[in-house]
């Protein structure tokens, strides 16, 4: 993993209630990855669902920003310990593509597909929640390119890495299978409230 700025302030917890055990609130946003960040064209983009869907489809980078977005507020847990309090993020809702392809009831697990190559996964559960999100914009701006531009996926009530970052689609499968992370010994679930950091 590539730490390329460390969440070196800590500051108080102002509300207990919002911050998991084990974690420590810091202002910055510390960029994890593990190896290259990708070269995402937008001339190029594409945002596939396939699997367990009634309507498979893809989109272009102009036809994604068609659709409706929302802005949302949240805070998010990181694996690595640290917590980032209310960021303010702009997108696609994950409702509005589960109501574009509508997914069969025997889909059970999403698989989180992103340029480099890099997947993970979340339960039908997990991913079909009103507050998550398809990510374009960060605090008003549109995001870096370290922090997953141009679209991450947003999960707040799981560790941020189940929301993957370059997204660049989604597949809808009966059976559970894990991503890149998962199969490196991170919970396959990763609920920070019960510290699910890392496979039993």
């Amino acid at each position: 993993m590539i730490i390329r700025r460390s969440p070196n302030i800590r500051f108080p917890n102002p509300d207990p209630g919002r911050v998991p055990p084990g974690q420590f609130v810091t202002p910055h946003w510390p960029v994890l990855h593990f190896g290259a960040i990708p070269d995402v064209d937008l001339a190029s983009w594409r945002f596939s669902v396939r699997g367990e869907v009634e309507n498979p489809r893809t989109w272009t980078w102009e036809e994604f920003q068609t659709l409706p977005r929302v802005s949302r507020r949240n805070d998010v847990h990181c694996v690595t310990h640290w917590t980032r309090l209310d960021n303010d993020w702009e997108g696609v809702p994950v409702r509005e593509i589960l109501r574009i392809v509508r997914p069969r009831p025997e889909a059970r697990f999403v698989i989180e597909h992103a340029f480099g190559g890099w997947t993970t996964n979340v339960s039908i559960e997990d991913f079909d929640r009103d507050e998550n999100l398809f990510a374009t914009h960060h605090s008003g701006v549109p995001l870096t390119t370290e922090h997953g531009a141009p679209m991450r996926i947003v999960i707040p009530h799981l560790y941020f890495w189940k929301g993957a970052k370059w997204a660049s689609g989604l597949e809808f499968v009966r059976e559970d299978r894990p991503g890149f992370w998962e199969e490196n010994g991170y919970h396959a679930r990763g609920d920070p409230w019960r510290e699910q950091r890392y496979r039993e």
